[in-house]
């Protein structure tokens, strides 16, 4: 992953992560995602600047309108690169619950 910003910055961020799952699902301006915030609009251009940064989203202007677009592309790079921890830990606990299913509680 080639990106500007960390992309994992970005994600630990939980109001990015809620503006991520809002985008997700359709396009919006900056004003619609800063009205499901009780935070200030500014805050709110932060976090899409740094979340554009990031390629997690793209800007389209429509006139006078800037919309954001999620970008399942870089997505898939974080999925990617995480995937073979996820099989690793899936395999440890694999490995346990045998482990474990092997000693029965004493009654």
């Amino acid at each position: 992953m080639n990106l500007r910003r960390d992309v994992f910055q970005a994600l630990a961020d939980p109001t990015r992560r809620a503006i991520l799952v809002l985008v997700a699902s359709q396009s919006m301006t900056a004003g619609a995602i800063a009205a499901n915030f009780d935070t200030a609009r500014p805050t709110v251009s932060k976090h899409l600047q740094i979340l554009t940064e990031c390629a997690l989203l793209r800007q389209e202007q429509s006139g006078r309108e800037v919309h954001y677009h999620f970008n399942p592309q870089t997505m898939k790079e974080v999925a990617d690169f995480i995937e073979p921890f996820r099989q690793m830990w899936e395999g440890r606990f694999d490995k346990l619950e045998s482990i474990m299913k092997q000693y029965k509680p004493k009654t």
